[in-house]
């Protein structure tokens, strides 16, 4: 089948397929990672959506990354943007991130306000991102975008975490 227990039945190996894509998914699933809400201008208005696949890529240029999902029914609108902005999710901000990972990801009832590039952003986040995009990369199911961070807006709190299909908080060690 394509796994086998590692010495000692502390792990599981397996070679990632078809077969095992639910393990593969579990494995990944163990790396915690911040929430961001992805947004941008559309013609159908402000659209946003929930990303967990953010990371910085360099200083010097200032470089983020972040990675839509093609099977995305709103893929459309974030393939082809040349402004979005990135904002990190706080703890208290679970059903932002609920709201924007399902649905049509419009705005809806949520004030927004919007980047000099007409880009909108979302009040109270942690940090935010206002990007160009620099690259864009084919990455197998979903598209490896990079933004030039154009100015970026920095909050205070707790960050949201996601891990193990679940949203949790940060706790500082002893």
């Amino acid at each position: 089948m394509g796994f086998m227990p590692v010495k000692g039945g502390e792990a599981l190996e397996f070679t990632p397929g078809p077969e095992t894509a639910r393990l593969l998914r579990d494995a990944l699933g163990r790396f915690a990672t911040g929430v961001t809400v992805v947004t941008v201008a559309s013609d159908m208005g402000p659209v946003g959506i929930t990303a967990n696949s953010f990371t910085s890529v360099s200083l010097d240029p200032p470089l983020v990354l972040w990675c839509p999902a093609r099977g995305s029914r709103r893929f459309a609108h974030f393939a082809d943007a040349a402004h979005f902005s990135i904002h990190v999710l706080g703890a208290d901000q679970m059903e932002l991130s609920r709201r924007f990972a399902s649905g049509p990801g419009t705005f809806d009832a949520i004030p927004e306000t919007l980047s000099p590039e007409g880009v909108p952003c979302l009040p109270g986040v942690l940090a935010r991102f206002d990007c160009a995009l620099h690259a864009a990369h084919d990455g197998g199911d979903h598209s490896i975008v990079v933004g030039r961070v154009l100015r970026s807006a920095l909050g205070d709190g707790a960050p949201l975490v996601f891990a193990g299909g679940g949203y949790g908080r940060f706790a500082a060690g002893p």
